[in-house]
């Protein structure tokens, strides 16, 4: 990279590194571990078939946790391009100073609030009804949490290279017992076992369009509830309430785009690996939908599937509207009368 584009890089990792000194320490401690694993291998540019060497691993968690110690109560870097600065989370700003350069930049907050950065090479762009998103390849600065996908006012960012740790961090989970579910029939297609690099390129290709129709629907689905749902997500921050919002937005956005389009193009694969992924809350919400692709399973017939993603998408649009209601009434003392709510309107 050159001197410029090296600066901006380093000042983007310093604050993924602030955002990681505050937050790293919120996971349990097995799933920690992994996540630094990951981390660890993306960093020092280790292929996913390379055996990590653990001593190394252990120095380098050390090392980072004291950076991370000095770093606690530092504040997030201005970004500073071509003599301008820019706030780290004005996001299109900073994405219209540096798209000539051919990168993508994004700020902004995941789950639990926790601030996400990452600066990448951009692969490519799309306008879809009047968003555009942003197709990510090699990436330059990140956190320890990489999400595939993110949305952000009305653009959405898809991250190639973290779906791509993604997927295979849930195959190499799937291969310690090989179990016949949904991973397994997610993988059928794809040649793991003698061409485990092409298989994952194919398989990060395809569940790319996945994450896309995920993230339209998203878009769509803050347009229609508005700016109060953000709102509402901010005054719940690390509670079963913010986990409980956070999966009903996901069923209406999966219920209006994901699962219809998947379904009108027979795409099982991608079907399969959508409810190898369905398990926590979302799971927990929506029973019925699990049900309904179980008997998808025994009677290769998508019509129960079909029927139980309408019904959901009136449902989860429904109970949406009356969760906005409380928060509008009571404000962040809504907490305990919201989660009730959700529990009593499970599908």
């Amino acid at each position: 990279m050159s001197p410029k584009l090296e600066a901006l890089r380093a000042a983007v990792q310093h604050n993924c590194h602030v955002a990681d000194a505050r937050h790293a320490g919120e996971d349990g401690l097995c799933v920690y571990l992994l996540k630094m694993r990951e981390y660890y291998r993306w960093e020092q540019g280790h292929s996913f078939r390379e055996l990590l060497p653990k001593a190394a691993i252990a120095d380098w968690i050390t090392r980072r946790e004291r950076l991370w110690e000095a770093l606690e109560d530092a504040p997030f870097e201005p970004l500073r391009i071509d003599g301008d600065e820019f706030d780290p989370f004005d996001t299109a700003r900073i994405n219209a100073a540096v798209g000539a350069d051919g990168l993508v930049y994004s700020g902004g907050l995941g789950r639990r609030a926790k601030p996400h950065f990452f600066l990448a090479r951009l692969e490519r762009r799309e306008e879809h009804d009047g968003f555009t998103v942003f197709v990510s390849e090699r990436e330059y600065a990140r956190d320890l949490t990489a999400p595939p996908a993110m949305s952000l006012a009305d653009s959405v960012f898809v991250r190639r290279e973290s779906l791509r740790r993604m997927i295979w961090e849930k195959v190499e989970e799937w291969r310690w017992n090989r179990r016949e579910n949904p991973m397994a029939r997610a993988l059928a297609g794809y040649d793991f076992d003698h061409a485990p690099e092409q298989a994952l390129e194919e398989m990060t290709e395809k569940e790319l369009h996945s994450v896309i129709l995920h993230e339209c629907g998203e878009v769509r689905a803050g347009r229609a509830l508005g700016p109060d749902w953000e709102a509402l997500l901010g005054a719940l921050p690390r509670s079963r309430a913010e986990l409980m919002v956070r999966a009903v937005r996901d069923h209406l956005a999966d219920c209006d785009s994901t699962l219809p389009a998947l379904l009108e193009a027979a795409e099982g694969q991608s079907l399969h690996f959508y409810f190898a992924g369905f398990g926590g809350m979302r799971r927990e919400l929506f029973p019925s939908l699990r049900s309904a692709y179980d008997e998808w399973l025994r009677s290769d017939d998508r019509a129960a599937l079909a029927a139980a993603v309408e019904r959901g998408r009136r449902h989860w649009y429904a109970l949406a509207e009356r969760m906005l209601e409380l928060y509008r009434r009571d404000g962040g003392a809504c907490v305990r009368e919201l989660e009730e709510l959700v529990d009593a309107n499970r599908l």
